[in-house]
């Protein structure tokens, strides 16, 4: 019998070991963004530093369909976020820009795609509601309790509202973390990535919000001739002229070469309404009315594959918005000052000019970035 016990308590002690063996397996290395000329400020939570376990987790989850927590309705981030288009669902057969949710709702705005939000502290959504001085804890809309786990104030809050909202996942949070935690290949790469084989919706929305992070583009034809690569043809340099100056009037709001994000992350009315009742601008988010009608701006970066265009999705061509700018800007009182062509109804460039600025405007493509084996399924 002595012998028996023995070999038992033997058996619990080796298991025991094999249960604490991960432990080596848990050192973190920070990820490196390797974007060598972008701004510092970039916008990461100390309690969420970014680590290349950290990314290689949240990838996988990004395209896991069990986030839905739903068998019969999986749906991931990659479901509506297409890599093809910057990470938005882009325009299509299927997509109009407005993902379909799994409820059949429609999401309110279009998309705005994954590209460069580390650089976004002004933020996020199309009217800024996720931001750092939102105190709301959870939402009684989404059946979500107030609970410090459910914020609303950078992306990593992003995620439980997806799986929530109805115009998207329509799941239930407790449903989908036991999906994931049922399989054993995760629990090693939740251990790897933060020293516990715990998992929850806080590590589950900290793994996803560093992959998201690490979505940088910064090597278009255009990054290439700052770096002194290529040369821009003659027509793609007027349209770099006319952007940069008063004559198109982008750079404004669109930022200019010495800041490369092509974004001020700004919110602006650049005059395409003059009736707001019911937009879901930022009026809404700062109960400011002189902010009716202003949307953040978006990146220029991958325009060529991010139609539709504006918060609504009214444009379905980057011809169509040069047209919009160039002839049917509309007046109203809460213009943004610096729209100096609303005045006058738009920028009435020449068809050479718009031509040109197009032609610059797709220097800004980063097919780099779209077929960037980093970013894609790995499953």
């Amino acid at each position: 019998m002595t012998k028996i016990y023995y070999m038992i308590l033997g058996l619990f002690f080796l298991a025991s070991c094999a249960q604490k063996m991960p432990q080596s397996n848990y050192n973190p290395v920070p990820y490196d963004l390797g974007v060598p000329f972008f701004p510092d400020s970039m916008n990461i939570p100390k309690n969420n530093p970014m680590t290349v376990e950290g990314v290689k987790l949240g990838r996988y989850l990004f395209y896991d369909g069990r986030l839905s927590g739903n068998p019969d309705k999986p749906m991931s981030c990659a479901s509506c976020h297409k890599q093809e288009y910057s990470f938005e669902c882009g325009l299509n057969d299927f997509f109009d820009g407005h993902p379909i949710g799994n409820s059949g709702q429609k999401t309110p705005n279009v998309m705005l795609p994954l590209i460069n939000l580390v650089w976004n502290n002004s933020g996020y959504f199309w009217n800024g509601l996720i931001n750092h001085n939102n105190k709301q804890l959870g939402s009684k809309k989404y059946g979500v309790p107030e609970d410090s786990l459910y914020t609303m104030t950078n992306i990593e809050s992003t995620v439980w509202m997806a799986i929530k909202a109805p115009h998207e996942m329509d799941g239930n949070i407790k449903k989908a973390v036991k999906m994931i935690k049922n399989d054993a290949f995760y629990r090693d790469l939740f251990y790897r990535a933060f020293g516990t084989s715990e998992i929850n919706i806080d590590l589950i929305s900290k793994a996803i919000a560093q992959f998201v992070r690490s979505l940088v583009s910064f090597n278009s034809k255009f990054d290439r001739f700052m770096a002194g690569e290529l040369q821009l043809s003659k027509s793609e340099m007027r349209g770099l002229m006319l952007f940069t100056t008063e004559g198109a009037d982008c750079f404004h709001c669109h930022g200019s070469p010495a800041l490369p994000l092509w974004t001020t992350n700004l919110f602006m009315n650049n005059a395409k309404d003059i009736d707001f009742e019911g937009q879901n601008d930022r009026s809404v988010v700062t109960g400011n009315p002189l902010d009716k009608g202003k949307y953040r701006v978006p990146t220029l970066r991958n325009i060529e594959f991010t139609a539709p265009y504006m918060h609504d999705g009214r444009f379905k061509t980057l011809d169509e918005v040069l047209d919009f700018y160039n002839n049917h800007l509309k007046r109203s009182p809460y213009i943004d000052p610096l729209s100096i062509n609303a005045n006058h109804g738009g920028m009435h460039l020449s068809d050479r000019d718009l031509a040109d600025l197009k032609a610059f405007l797709l220097t800004l493509s980063d097919t780099a970035f779209i077929y960037d084996k980093r970013f894609s399924n790995p499953w």
